[in-house]
């Protein structure tokens, strides 16, 4: 992409992410995330619409009446963003790549966190950490980052997110929020990794993928490649039992991730790329309101 090009898109990125984040997402993202910069302060009895989750149960059993866990909110949040650099995040058949709407959700997301006076980092990772952008505040940082989401060429082209989380885990020592923003196309279990790292830091799980992955058309014979092993094939998309086969898997593969991440206490939110993205980030937030 020629530098002229690349300020003119960061330029549209930039404004559709600021609108969004300014508008749409200001209250919303501090609600939804300012529990996770709280530093404890106190204990009090509990009160008729206080949050039952801040229940203090030592206390609650000492005294046989409930009290809760009183926070003074931190001056600031540190938020990193896990993005995903894989090969596969290059593919789409609808309106945009993955890669693209990772990239625009990605910048929202950067957005909000300052504009919540919030500290903004990156870990790009493939199988292995592409690169770290240490979180850090105000607009050119934050254009800086975009950049690097639009030109960003990774080293290696198949997927490792436990290798991402471990390096979250070891490089950011205090609590953080963090957004692992993937396609999720990995044939590792990255459980382990991932409870870890939930249980220091406040993990939440952007998936993003193309309509065609669980739902094949009906055009005859096609040549699909694997994006991260390179691996080529002719399948028969006229043949029904091709289409419920690659419907099936999907399924089934969408029921091991929410597995996962539901076992491991992990928010998360599935957006495809034909979606309205900003219809995705408002239900997150609502749903840890």
């Amino acid at each position: 992409m020629e530098t002229s090009d690349l300020l003119k898109k960061v330029r549209q990125i930039e404004i559709k992410a600021r609108g969004l984040s300014n508008n749409i997402f200001a209250g919303e993202y501090h609600s939804a995330f300012k529990g996770r910069g709280m530093a404890f302060s106190e204990v009090r009895e509990y009160h008729y619409g206080d949050d039952i989750r801040d229940i203090e149960w030592n206390v609650t059993a000492r005294f046989s009446k409930p009290y809760i866990k009183v926070f003074e909110e931190e001056r600031e949040l540190t938020v990193m963003l896990l993005v995903d650099v894989s090969e596969s995040l290059n593919f789409g058949t609808q309106v945009m790549t993955k890669r693209d709407m990772l990239t625009q959700m990605a910048a929202t997301l950067a957005f909000s966190a300052i504009q919540n006076n919030d500290k903004i980092g990156v870990i790009f990772f493939s199988d292995k950490i592409e690169k770290f952008i240490p979180a850090k505040k105000g607009r050119k940082h934050i254009l800086y980052i975009i950049r690097e989401l639009l030109q960003f060429e990774p080293e290696r082209h198949h997927t490792d997110i436990s290798q991402a989380l471990e390096f979250l885990s070891r490089v950011m020592k205090r609590r953080c929020t963090c957004f692992l923003l993937s396609d999720f196309i990995d044939r590792k279990d990255f459980f382990q990794p991932l409870s870890i790292a939930n249980r220091k830091h406040d993990m939440v799980a952007i998936q993003i993928f193309d309509k065609r992955v669980c739902e094949l058309p009906d055009v005859g014979l096609l040549h699909v490649v694997d994006a991260e092993t390179g691996h080529e094939r002719y399948i028969d998309t006229s043949d029904k039992a091709v289409r419920k086969a690659q419907a099936q898997w999907w399924q089934k593969s969408q029921a091991r991730l929410k597995d996962t991440l539901n076992r491991s206490g992990v928010d998360f939110v599935s957006v495809r790329t034909d979606d309205n993205y900003v219809t995705a980030l408002k239900n997150l937030f609502a749903q840890r309101n």
